[in-house]
């Protein structure tokens, strides 16, 4: 005992000694914490608090740290000892509060992370790692970097919840000492914080630190409209400077006299929370009302109904601003019940009425759980059982970490992040809880992903509505689903507002895309093998797959598809005696077919039912392609098979590419006739309405103008370049006739592409 009591002092000593030439130096800064009272800090909420480790952490870090120095001139180590004060205000466990001493050992300083594991603990260890690996990362590219930082903290996040309240708790004393950063790197910081760090710490529930973290960012961003707001706040204090006091001692009283005990306490909300209130309702700082905010916090719930009575029956309520997030809690774990009156000076008061257990998880939100609890597990155990806010961030997680970029996964984070909810029902009565603006695509894919692909539409409280139609509170909404669509529509990204649905639909619309292109990859060889008259079978191709270094059939279906496998290749691997011909253009081929109508041909040949083939098609782009032309596919390694009229003379660039043609056939449904692309060359007298002639021609005879180009030869004539979609040659050619028997219109030629 007495040696640790030694121990401590020179402990203590050092730390005098390496503090006295910073204030020295500095004298009107605050000085550090010592070790004795940040131990103190500790005890004072956890009696069994391991004192040696404290101490030697503080040292530790200190030593590690030695003569570096913040930008503001003060010694560095007074960072990471600020950090864990911040951490003591959470009533945090001893290795939390270690870790946040230490979380910049690693990265800063010649300490490694085995020396950590050492002294510390392997717990330990890892949380300081977790912590540094993100800062590494801050040394890359610009919104990469960012997204990745971000992907890498929500996933060490995931294991250990410790790692967000360190990250929250070195981000908001960052902030609060912003000033001393250079003007740039003081911007992306704010931004960054305004962007994620703040927003993350409301969806955890930590309200008193967003607010402080949004504040910050907004006295950094926009220092004109902070200090505005500030001074009007200012003025309006001055103004009413007896009103808060008077509004709690009446509501205090009111509750009295029916007999209910309640702590009341009113304070004027914060000035990022009133320019964003300004900004969204376009509205200046004298016509808002709810400047001031009232909690009344009471026993237990049955108490806050009690008082909700007697707040109504005393005071008009304001319509349309009641809340009940007792009964319907946030996701966040925040429970409260909103109201707003028409108070004792005609002014609009905003009221909260909720519990001590609700206040302080309104408060400090996730911590609340993750506090210290004697012979409880750790913080991230505790969590998974008692937090809905930790739920999400997991479920948030295990969603973004599908995105296929960081851009992708910062897009996502940032809309899960940053909305408000509304709260809807299926029609059995499930409650749906949805970000503001959600709509009835994204309620779909919150039920479920199968449900979302499958929509086709919906209703809203038993009425017919879009897919894009909005939702608001208390809506009951009804998704209406078909077996006959298995994805969704790829502009759905774009009408969609989660990130779940956004990251569904380009799940879903990737996975389409492979169906289409293992389809064409399967005819392409199964027409291979019919022409060279080989047997082909999956299982035989099963066998091969290591040779051709795919996991899965449809894997090298879809390698085929893309163009990035050879069919020719797949036959060798199947059976190695194979030897490929090398043959020309047509030779060995018969014509490819022309007539629509043609009798069914070898199943070598490849159905072109047109745009909304199940095959990856698109048509010539340089004047396309129509029923009963003659035409052939060329294969696009990645797009999958433009089609060519055979007369195309794009056609000659393939010449020496025999392993890219490919046969196809119309295949065209008389009953449900579909529009395809064609070109026009057209030469006409420029006089007044020739344009309008040749358009009416078109019209008349159901064509579609898709789009015209327009260029001047000479004075009398001018040259029309016209993209229009027609049913089939006959249709076309008859539009060429009617074109060609006006008087304003000297040449028709159709533009083979």
């Amino acid at each position: 005992m007495a040696s640790s009591r030694r121990n401590n002092k020179q402990m203590e000593a050092a730390a005098d000694a390496a503090a006295q030439p910073a204030a020295a130096k500095r004298a009107s800064r605050p000085k550090m914490m010592r070790q004795y009272d940040l131990v103190d800090r500790v005890r004072s909420y956890n009696p069994n608090t391991d004192e040696d480790l404290l101490n030697r952490a503080y040292v530790y870090a200190m030593m590690a740290h030695g003569e570096q120095t913040r930008a503001s001139g003060d010694p560095y180590f007074s960072h990471p000892l600020e950090v864990a004060a911040i951490l003591t205000t959470l009533k945090l466990d001893d290795a939390t509060i270690v870790a946040a001493l230490l979380h910049d050992t690693i990265e800063d300083t010649e300490a490694t992370r085995t020396e950590i594991d050492n002294m510390f603990g392997q717990e330990i260890g890892a949380l300081v790692e977790g912590l540094t690996k993100l800062k590494r990362l801050e040394l890359v590219s610009r919104e990469a970097k960012q997204a990745e930082n971000l992907r890498k903290l929500l996933l060490a996040i995931s294991n250990d919840v410790r790692v967000l309240l360190i990250k929250l708790a070195d981000r908001l004393h960052n902030m609060r000492t912003l000033e001393f950063v250079p003007p740039a790197s003081r911007q992306r910081i704010a931004e960054e914080t305004l962007d994620i760090y703040a927003p993350l710490a409301g969806r955890m529930g930590m309200h008193e630190m967003r607010e402080e973290l949004e504040d910050l960012a907004f006295r950094t961003l926009n220092p004109e409209a902070y200090t505005v707001v500030m001074q009007r706040l200012d003025a309006l204090a001055d103004r009413n400077r007896n009103l808060i006091g008077e509004i709690e001692s009446q509501l205090t009283a009111n509750l009295q006299q029916n007999g209910i005990t309640a702590r009341v306490f009113g304070r004027r909300k914060r000035p990022f929370s009133i320019w964003t209130k300004m900004e969204r309702k376009s509205v200046g700082f004298e016509q808002l009302s709810d400047i001031y905010g009232f909690r009344v916090i009471l026993k237990d719930v049955e108490a806050c109904y009690r008082a909700l009575g007697v707040v109504h029956t005393t005071w008009p309520v304001v319509p349309g601003r009641f809340k009940d997030y007792i009964s319907t809690p946030k996701q966040n774990d925040y429970r409260s019940i909103h109201t707003t009156v028409i108070g004792p000076t005609q002014q609009r008061v905003e009221l909260q009425l909720r519990t001590e257990e609700m206040d302080q998880i309104a408060e400090i939100g996730i911590a609340a759980h993750a506090l210290y609890k004697d012979g409880v597990g750790s913080p991230t155990e505790l969590l998974k059982r008692e937090s809905n806010a930790f739920a999400w961030l997991r479920r948030t997680i295990e969603l973004l970490s599908e995105a296929s970029n960081p851009e992708e996964f910062l897009e996502h984070t940032k809309l899960e992040l940053f909305h408000d909810q509304v709260f809807c029902f299926t029609p059995k009565g499930k409650l749906i809880a949805l970000p503001r603006h959600a709509n009835i695509i994204d309620f779909a894919y919150a039920v479920h992903t199968d449900v979302g692909n499958s929509a086709v539409g919906g209703k809203i409280n038993g009425k017919f509505a879009p897919l894009a139609s909005e939702l608001q509170n208390g809506d009951e909404v009804e998704v209406l689903t078909s077996s006959a669509q298995s994805a969704p529509p790829s502009a759905w990204e774009t009408l969609a507002v989660t990130g779940k649905a956004r990251a569904a639909i380009r799940r879903a619309t990737r996975a389409a895309v492979r169906d289409q292109f293992a389809a064409l990859g399967r005819r392409i060889i199964e027409r291979l093998f019919a022409r060279v008259k080989i047997e082909y079978a999956d299982d035989k191709l099963k066998g091969a797959l290591p040779r051709l270094a795919r996991s899965s059939i449809e894997e090298v279906m879809a390698s085929v598809g893309r163009g990035e496998l050879r069919a020719a290749d797949v036959a060798r691997a199947m059976y190695p005696d194979y030897k490929e011909e090398r043959v020309g253009r047509f030779a060995g081929k018969k014509e490819p077919s022309t007539d629509k109508s043609a009798t069914p041909r070898a199943p070598s040949v490849v159905p072109i039912l047109g745009i909304n083939s199940s095959l990856p098609v698109k048509f010539a782009p340089n004047g396309g392609a129509v029923p009963g032309d003659r035409i052939v596919g060329i294969v696009t390694p990645g797009e999958g098979i433009t089609i060519y009229p055979i007369q195309s003379p794009a056609l000659k660039d393939f010449e020496e590419m025999p392993e890219r043609w490919i046969d196809v056939k119309w295949d065209v449904d008389e009953s449900t006739p579909q529009r395809f692309p064609a070109r026009l060359f057209v030469q006409n007298v420029n006089e007044p309405g020739s344009l309008a002639q040749i358009a009416s021609v078109i019209a008349e005879h159901d064509g579609n103008i898709d789009n015209i180009n327009m260029s001047r030869r000479s004075p009398d004539f001018t040259e029309l370049t016209i993209d229009l979609e027609v049913y089939d040659l006959k249709h076309l050619s008859a539009i060429i006739a009617q074109l060609r028997a006006k008087d304003v219109v000297a040449q028709v030629e159709r533009v083979n592409g």
